[in-house]
């Protein structure tokens, strides 16, 4: 199978190592990294040929706020090695088993929002989440057929919504702000998509055909 991957540590092992190694001393980051063939317990939700895994003293601050520098690290190295978009989920950024953990608390939180969905009808909307994790919500509930998840809005405030598969799509949605990045004095907390059109995806799951709803203003 790794002979037939398209990212491999041989190729593009050196290219992430010259990218991230001057970030990192220039930062003052006390981080050490491993390129290594990748590696999932969770093949039908993302399977890596690549992936870089972080250790050292200041692991702490890459994964603070969901993991925002080590999801922001690992953006800039897909921009640097021209990694197109729909192949973004093959090269994966990791430290202390975080991205395993991440995918296994948001697929709960997808079985119990929809469970809650079915008992009261109301819709569940999340807040914003980058298109790797809203794309683990869409393949968590592809098996349910009671309820349907869309996602609404334009870049970084786009977010999932469930509804009842029975019922038609929300037309009340109120897209919630991207999160704030917390600092020390402030205790707040903080897919692949498809084609979009309107500002939502069409990898909707579920029966039925596109379903009238909000368009999101182009801003």
């Amino acid at each position: 199978m790794s002979g037939s991957r398209k990212y491999t540590v041989e190729e593009h092992g050196p290219r992430v190592r010259q990218f991230l190694e001057p970030v990192i001393s220039g930062a003052n980051l006390e981080l050490k990294f491993d390129v290594v063939p990748g590696r999932t317990i969770h093949p039908e939700i993302e399977d890596p040929h690549l992936m870089v895994l972080f250790s050292g003293q200041d692991v702490d601050q890459l994964l603070a706020n969901k993991a925002e520098l080590m999801l922001a690290l690992e953006h800039l190295t897909l921009e640097v090695l021209h990694v197109p978009s729909d192949e973004h989920a093959l090269l994966c950024f990791d430290a202390n088993d975080y991205r395993m953990m991440r995918i296994e608390e948001l697929r709960m939180t997808a079985q119990t929002a929809a469970e809650r969905v079915i008992k009261t009808g109301d819709h569940f909307q999340f807040n914003p989440m980058t298109s790797r994790e809203r794309r683990i919500i869409h393949l968590a509930l592809r098996g349910e057929e009671r309820v349907k998840s869309e996602s609404f809005g334009i870049g970084p405030v786009r977010q999932v919504v469930i509804y009842r598969a029975d019922m038609p799509a929300p037309t009340n949605i109120v897209l919630k702000p991207a999160p704030r990045p917390r600092r020390d004095d402030d205790s707040r907390d903080n897919d692949r998509g498809g084609d979009r059109r309107g500002g939502r995806d069409r990898d909707r799951r579920g029966p039925g055909g596109p379903r009238r709803g909000p368009r999101p203003r182009n801003t």
